[in-house]
């Protein structure tokens, strides 16, 4: 909103930030407008909602009502049932719910993806804007980043959960550690196109300091590739947490993750699918929402795509 100032004879057009509810309600028609023009963003997100209430959920004293049986409690009784409505996913071999034991994986999985998605992108970012700017670091950190992406990324994620031990925390620093050279490398190459152009320039010429062009001019352009690539390292944490429990070097047993309860289900495949179907189904919605999340968020964030529309 533009407000005219008269002053020494000369107009003077004074803008004024508009109030925060128009501000709110001009980023949420922005916002349903892009859903309603990308469906395929607008089904992964909401996939990835959905999974995400039900994460949150076995958190809260309403987990008793939705998953309605204790993911650890077992009865030998009731080993390997088929589904029924008794038990909605059936029994594992140890009489445990695989229902219940599907949605607390749920709330594992999530946890372990969302973490690696945040830390891989902070230290991305922040390493990548060093080395793009910085040509001595430059040399020496992706020299590092280039001997860890020598290395297969399962076989990499192996030995280091070998070495450090299996445990959640752990796994999530094992797939920080294998993940983080990928964003660097992407955030690096971002960087050196940003600082060439002529805003970086003229803040140079006109006295800014580096840390200042870094964080206020460089960093800020580097969102939505990275945006985009968080959803992709999202997706491929869940599958690499899920190998790892397969392989049965991940999270503790239990733990129930998406991965674990599979990997228990292999020994009753021919007796009992369910028990690694259910949780398979799950795992592969939400990796498929987080890759139609990313498609989508490309789609939005590319100004090249946006101008084609």
């Amino acid at each position: 909103m533009a407000q005219a100032i008269i002053q020494d004879g000369v107009t003077l057009e004074v803008y004024e930030e508009p109030p925060l509810r128009e501000r709110i309600g001009t980023w949420s028609s922005t916002a349903w407008h892009t859903m309603r023009t990308h469906p395929t963003l607008l089904f992964g997100m909401a996939i990835l909602v959905f999974m995400s209430l039900i994460a949150i959920i076995t958190f809260t004293p309403a987990d008793t009502l939705i998953a309605r049986y204790d993911p650890q409690e077992l009865s030998v009784r009731e080993r390997i049932e088929a589904p029924s409505m008794e038990h909605w996913f059936g029994t594992d071999g140890f009489g445990r719910d695989v229902y219940a034991r599907t949605l607390h994986g749920s709330k594992v999985s999530l946890r372990v993806a969302a973490s690696v998605a945040v830390l891989v992108s902070v230290i991305g970012v922040t390493l990548g804007i060093l080395v793009g700017y910085n040509r001595m670091a430059d040399n020496i950190v992706m020299r590092i980043m280039d001997g860890l992406m020598s290395f297969p990324t399962l076989i990499l994620a192996l030995a280091l959960v070998a070495t450090l031990g299996s445990s959640l925390n752990n796994v999530v620093l094992v797939i920080v550690i294998v993940d983080t050279p990928s964003m660097t490398r992407i955030v690096r190459g971002v960087v050196l196109s940003l600082r060439e152009r002529t805003y970086v320039e003229a803040a140079r010429a006109s006295g800014a300091s580096t840390s200042r062009i870094m964080i206020f001019h460089i960093a800020p352009n580097t969102l939505a590739p990275v945006i985009v690539q968080a959803s992709v390292f999202f997706a491929g944490a869940i599958l690499t947490e899920a190998a790892l429990g397969f392989l049965g070097v991940g999270i503790p047993e239990f733990i129930p993750s998406w991965g674990n309860i599979i990997a228990s289900g292999r020994s009753y495949i021919r007796i009992g699918f369910w028990i690694a179907f259910f949780p398979g189904v799950f795992l592969g919605l939400t990796v498929l929402a987080a890759n139609l999340v990313g498609d989508g968020l490309r789609d939005v964030l590319d100004p090249r795509l946006r101008g084609a529309e």
